[in-house]
């Protein structure tokens, strides 16, 4: 299907769906379907046609997973057994059609991908993706292959010669980091609670690249129980300045939800109202630094039914310019449809949280847990891009 070019493209199909580690693995799909029913029920999706995915060759998967991995993958469901590479535990259960399901995420993203490198939209969104702790011979943190890795590794060789990776997930991007450590035509940034307090306990701000891509490698790792103000003042202080020494030619951003307050497998505090000032700060950089370029996806998030779909709604309405007001209701039709499948669940009325999200920039000379952060961040990696990492116009 041909986009136009000032039509964001939304890449979904209930197919994806099938990317189902089963029974009470946190990582369940009913989070997708539900935001893409209230997404539809508020009116955000009205005439925006959904991009179809297919699932991508192994050929495209081998651009970071090895083939002995893959072929682990494609097997496991009928060997049985230990599998290894990180297959068949606790966190990466094996599944029926685990490859074919993978592969179909994989294809999302990298359907959002083609459709930006070949012009035929400027932004583009799937929230099934997000993959982003898969390595290139394991699976790790519910992830079987790494869609985002993939995807980069598709646009590098597709006329782009920077690319910008900002992670909002609440787990550090470990998988994406690994993947391009080296390589200075990739720009990682990833915001997540401190390694020290939550899995995968890697992300330290002296985390900055290798060799020739020394300072592409940026973290900034937040305490626990960090709130909108705090975690926005950190974004601000060092994502920008970053992005204009980077001039990257397309933002990629995994906006995983999981740092919301309600979520039960980590101890950030953001809110639903601090997921949605973060899509409209990255939509703004997209258009301030990467010529409006901006392929983002899902990731993360546990709270399936307070949460996850009113951020992802408040995602696919930012892509698509038209954002969703804080203090609009919930639809009845998705209150009676939640209600009736998960009784007794309390259920959001509006897609608020009523939660303050103003921030002071940072350099008032504050010196709070959250600055720490930011110090620490700024002193390992300015300097690497000739900037101040002490002075806030910078």
């Amino acid at each position: 299907m041909t986009v136009r070019a000032t039509t964001p493209a939304v890449v979904w199909d209930s197919s994806l769906l099938g990317y189902d580690l089963g029974g009470e693995h946190p990582f369940n799909p009913v989070r997708l379907e539900l935001t893409i029913r209230l997404a539809t029920e508020l009116g955000v999706l009205d005439g925006v046609p959904l991009l179809v995915p297919e699932a991508v060759s192994e050929r495209e998967l081998h651009r970071v997973h090895a083939g002995e991995y893959i072929e682990a993958v494609k097997q496991a469901p009928m060997t049985g057994g230990d599998p290894g590479h990180g297959l068949g535990t606790t966190d990466n259960p094996v599944f029926s059609g685990m490859h074919e399901a993978s592969s179909l995420v994989v294809g999302s993203t990298m359907l959002g991908a083609r459709a930006i490198a070949a012009g035929e939209a400027t932004r583009a969104v799937g929230i099934a993706g997000g993959l982003h702790h898969a390595m290139r011979a394991s699976a790790s943190g519910f992830c079987v292959y790494n869609d985002c890795s993939v995807a980069i590794s598709w646009l590098l060789d597709n006329g782009f010669d920077r690319v910008a990776y900002v992670d909002t997930d609440v787990h550090h991007g470990d998988g994406v980091q690994t993947a391009f450590y080296d390589d200075p035509r990739v720009l990682t940034i990833s915001l997540h609670q401190h390694p020290f307090t939550l899995w995968p306990g890697t992300g330290y701000s002296a985390e900055t690249g290798g060799g020739r891509a020394e300072g592409t490698a940026v973290n900034v790792p937040l305490p626990p129980h960090t709130r909108d103000p705090g975690w926005l003042r950190a974004f601000h202080a060092v994502v920008p300045s970053l992005l204009g020494e980077f001039r990257p030619q397309i933002l990629v951003t995994q906006c995983g939800v999981d740092s919301h307050d309600e979520d039960p497998l980590a101890d950030l505090s953001l809110s639903v109202d601090g997921h949605r000032e973060i899509y409209r700060a990255l939509r703004s950089l997209a258009d301030e630094h990467a010529g409006g370029r901006w392929l983002a996806v899902g990731g993360g998030g546990y709270q399936v039914i307070r949460v996850v779909p009113r951020s992802w709604t408040h995602l696919l309405a930012t892509v698509l310019d038209r954002d969703v007001a804080q203090g609009t209701s919930m639809p009845s039709g998705w209150l009676r449809t939640v209600g009736k499948a998960a009784p007794g669940h309390e259920l959001p009325t509006s897609m608020t949280d009523g939660a303050e999200t103003g921030f002071e920039p940072w350099g008032d000379g504050a010196d709070d847990p959250v600055d720490i952060a930011i110090r620490d961040t700024r002193r390992a990696v300015f300097p690497l891009h000739g900037l101040d990492p002490d002075d806030p116009r910078d």
